[in-house]
């Protein structure tokens, strides 16, 4: 596949350089960490900013070409992170995009890409982590709307959220990857209770969420009743295959800045040292060209990643704390010291072979979808 860029891209490249130069300095103070309405209305300004110049639309109309400089080029200029935004923006905005309706998409999409709407993710449950098709939460009909009792666990941002991208068991008597719905619940409506957690890192943006008999209209049902674990794989691909693409470029500054640090300290002079450092190079380097292999194959499959991403999700996750993992011998007893660059980050990398499906999910796909070994036991 081609990995290069047309002179079309690279003049969008260039135009959205100057755009950054121009805008980043004159943003205001983030708000502290747990000021969560404060960084509610800091990232859904940012998203503002981007919607008035053009940007804002990169998640879902861009190519995936586009999106993928769109998110290198605002990693390497220091831009802010989604943050809140994150869910609407790269999960369920997206997933909506290719899935819903005419009507869904004029609904939902227009409110995120202002930055006026910020959703949160109701997949996983005390029960069902790994093994998300094993959910509970059931969702029975009646008359036009949903009913919906039981509870959610991890998700992201639903203290400040208004929507809730939703899985539930609308099919009990199905087998269990047949009988889920893909819903948009709205986080105000009655019987919704929002608890925050708060986690290793003390970082609050996890919550659990219970649902006491929810009524959702069906008309907010994205794809077919019991087509939910379709829907969802779309929402997974871009999760796995895009929206880790400006964290590659984040892992690969701080790998420059990790090498500074240890001629700093005297560190340097270890060759086991260096040659860690020099493996984790390359390993960024290859997942950065292996996001490039990725978003081409998506070029040529309507936009919707395919599952390249669980190879990417797999070696990143492992690439990550591995280069935390080398930035606590770099500070040696300073990686103690919570208030240290990079200390929260490797107490927060031990998730990633958790967070979107584990590392034995994606082995398992690696193994039966693309190596074509039989289904295990």
């Amino acid at each position: 596949m081609d990995l290069s860029y047309t002179p079309e891209e690279e003049d969008f490249r260039a135009r959205l350089r100057e755009w950054l130069a121009r805008t980043l300095p004159t943003l205001p103070p983030k708000p502290p960490a747990a000021d969560w309405p404060g960084r509610r209305a800091y990232d859904m300004g940012w998203q503002r900013l981007l919607y008035d110049a053009g940007y804002a639309d990169v998640h879902w109309d861009a190519s995936p070409t586009r999106r993928l400089i769109f998110l290198e080029e605002t990693e390497k200029a220091g831009a802010p992170y989604v943050g809140a935004g994150f869910v609407g923006l790269l999960h369920a905005g997206p997933t909506v995009a290719a899935e819903g309706t005419p009507g869904q998409r004029a609904r939902w999409l227009p409110p995120i890409l202002r930055g006026e709407e910020v959703w949160c993710q109701g997949f996983s449950e005390p029960e069902a982590g790994s093994d998300l098709a094993s959910l509970r939460t059931r969702a029975w009909r009646d008359g036009d709307d949903y009913v919906v009792s039981g509870s959610k666990i991890w998700t992201s941002h639903a203290e400040v959220a208004d929507w809730c991208e939703l899985l539930v068991r609308t099919g009990p008597a199905a087998p269990k990857h047949h009988g889920i719905t893909w819903l948009a619940l709205p986080m105000d409506a009655p019987g919704v209770t929002v608890r925050p957690l708060r986690t290793l890192a003390g970082s609050d943006e996890f919550a659990e969420v219970f649902l006491d008999e929810v009524r959702v209209p069906a008309a907010n049902r994205v794809g077919a009743e019991n087509d939910g674990w379709r829907v969802t794989m779309v929402t997974l691909s871009f999760e796995r295959g895009t929206a880790f693409a400006g964290e590659v470029v984040a892992c690969r500054r701080v790998l420059g800045e990790l090498a500074r640090e240890a001629r700093r300290n005297g560190r340097w002079d270890d060759p086991v040292l260096r040659r860690r450092l020099g493996r984790l190079d390359a390993e960024f380097r290859a997942l950065w060209r292996l996001t490039q292999w990725n978003v081409s194959a998506a070029e040529t499959s309507g936009g919707v990643p395919g599952v390249g991403g669980s190879v990417f999700k797999l070696s990143y996750s492992q690439a990550r704390q591995a280069l935390y993992d080398t930035a606590a011998d770099v500070l040696g007893a300073d990686s103690l010291d919570l208030d240290r660059p990079w200390v929260l980050d490797r107490l927060s990398s031990l998730s990633y072979t958790v967070a979107a499906g584990t590392s034995e999910i994606q082995r398992t796909i690696v193994a039966e979808r693309i190596l074509g070994l039989p289904r295990g036991r």
